[in-house]
């Protein structure tokens, strides 16, 4: 395989396997050498599933041949957080405590991908329970633009192992901002579907109205053609939506003029260091240069919700991890353990207020979108932040508000959101904005991704692996 193939968006990719202009058994081969020479630095992969993905790929090839050909997924590497169940396959969700689960079943995104001819490469590491931080004898990942900076939250792994040529594609999950974050740092272009639109059956939980199930890619219709194989109702899943799937792809090849894009000049500006607000002011403007329109909105306040998501998410963890807290609490890490301890205090009436307020922050946003198609924000208010930085995190309350300022409020409200690489840090680091659409209108956030990327190609620039020194 030639040497940039890797750098190949999933949607290029396809293109050529489908013309059998190369093989899923080469491509998968290639893989899984760059995994083994690569990745021992980067520490994106928990477990390589090489032999299973060999007779995957093999199975493709065979199927594409006969012209039994599935889609634009059929022979592609992917790569699953480890929260997601896999047959048979090592799936211990960041933690020691489940570190030799099995599971008897695939989740039911995991299913689709497989029905849908992807090749498994394996499971990407991840923060413990998709919570703030890895276990203590965990190796977390390393940002492949630069070791000494932030890889991102719970889904970093899936990031990593996409922005350094590790697989086409991943799986991740958001409960407070882990595909937007990791997606920023690694110069990706990340889907947060609405809740409800992906089924959640057989993922590991950590809150579970907040947890989004979505993809991780090289572009937006990347992140479309990965969409719209896991999307759609599951009735092993209640809680997930019975709207119909629109063909993303197709969304994604549409120009973008007449689309209102609502900024909120003041929201976008306050305490956004000089690097971020360039990158929205230009991302402005190649939008009104391919035709939408510009209309200033004045977004609801989001101080109370970003107070709230916390002990939200609290009260749902120490659900989800009823059956081994506090009876194996020795195998927790710190940061997992104080956020169940303080879920298990939360009073019910205090709780019951963070819910009717989520509810009425969710009207009010909803409301929104009666005036305008998309939201244009940061993904967070500064330029790419060291390792040093978030060390602090525990100790500047201001500075975690700060970070979840533009990624937990559409958690509490379930809206879409897609993250789109827009620029670049004077030391080269991916800088990132986000698009927010109304309810199940992923199709727009497409729709939009797709046009600002063909206008530009901040979504094509890439790690110089061999010339990073930090290790």
């Amino acid at each position: 395989m030639a040497d940039a193939l890797h750098y190949l968006e999933l949607t290029a990719l396809a293109a050529r396997l489908k013309a059998r202009e190369t093989s899923a058994l080469e491509v998968t081969r290639a893989q899984l050498d760059r995994i083994d020479s690569i990745d021992r630095d980067l520490n994106s992969y928990v477990h390589v599933m090489a032999e299973t993905a060999m007779v995957e790929a093999e199975t493709a090839d065979a199927d594409i041949a006969r012209g039994r050909y599935r889609g634009p997924l059929h022979g592609v590497p992917i790569a699953l957080k480890d929260l997601f169940w896999t047959e048979g396959v090592p799936t211990a969700a960041g933690t020691t405590l489940h570190r030799d689960f099995r599971p008897s079943e695939d989740a039911t995104v995991v299913r689709r991908l497989k029905n849908a001819g992807a090749v498994i490469l394996g499971k990407v590491q991840l923060t413990e329970g998709a919570y703030a931080d890895h276990h203590p004898l965990v190796k977390p990942p390393k940002n492949p633009w630069n070791a000494n900076y932030w890889p991102g939250i719970s889904s970093s792994g899936s990031a990593v192992a996409t922005a350094a040529g590790l697989c086409f594609g991943s799986l991740g999950s958001d409960t407070g901002g882990s595909i937007r974050w990791p997606c920023a740092a690694n110069g990706l272009t990340g889907l947060k579907p609405s809740w409800g639109r992906v089924s959640r059956h057989g993922t590991f939980e950590l809150a579970a109205t907040l947890d989004h199930v979505g993809p991780i890619g090289r572009s937006a219709a990347d992140a479309g053609a990965l969409l719209g194989v896991i999307a759609g109702h599951d009735p092993n899943d209640p809680t997930s939506l019975i709207d119909p799937v629109p063909d993303y792809l197709a969304a994604a090849a549409q120009d973008v003029r007449g689309l209102r894009i609502g900024v909120d000049p003041a929201w976008n500006s306050e305490d956004v260091d000089v690097a971020t607000q360039l990158v929205l002011a230009e991302a402005i403007d190649a939008f009104r240069a391919l035709g939408t329109d510009t209309v200033n909105v004045r977004f609801p306040d989001v101080t109370q919700t970003i107070a709230d998501w916390t002990p939200n998410c609290a009260v749902e963890a120490t659900v989800a991890h009823e059956a081994t807290y506090p009876a194996c609490k020795d195998e927790y890490g710190p940061i997992l353990a104080s956020v169940i301890e303080s879920g298990r205090t939360l009073s019910a009436l205090d709780y019951q207020k963070i819910l009717l307020r989520r509810l009425a922050r969710r009207g009010r946003v909803t409301a929104l979108f009666e005036t305008i198609d998309l939201l244009l924000i940061p993904v967070h208010p500064f330029s790419p932040v060291t390792l040093a930085m978030i060390r602090t995190l525990g100790e500047q309350p201001d500075l975690i508000a700060k970070l979840q300022r533009y990624t937990c409020p559409f958690d509490m409200t379930g809206h879409p959101t897609i993250t789109l690489p827009g620029g670049a840090s004077a030391e080269g680091l991916p800088i990132a904005f986000q698009l927010v659409a109304a309810h199940l209108d992923e199709a727009t956030l497409v729709r939009a991704g797709a046009a600002f990327q063909r206008a530009t190609c901040w979504h094509r620039r890439h790690p110089s692996l061999t010339s990073r020194r930090q290790h």
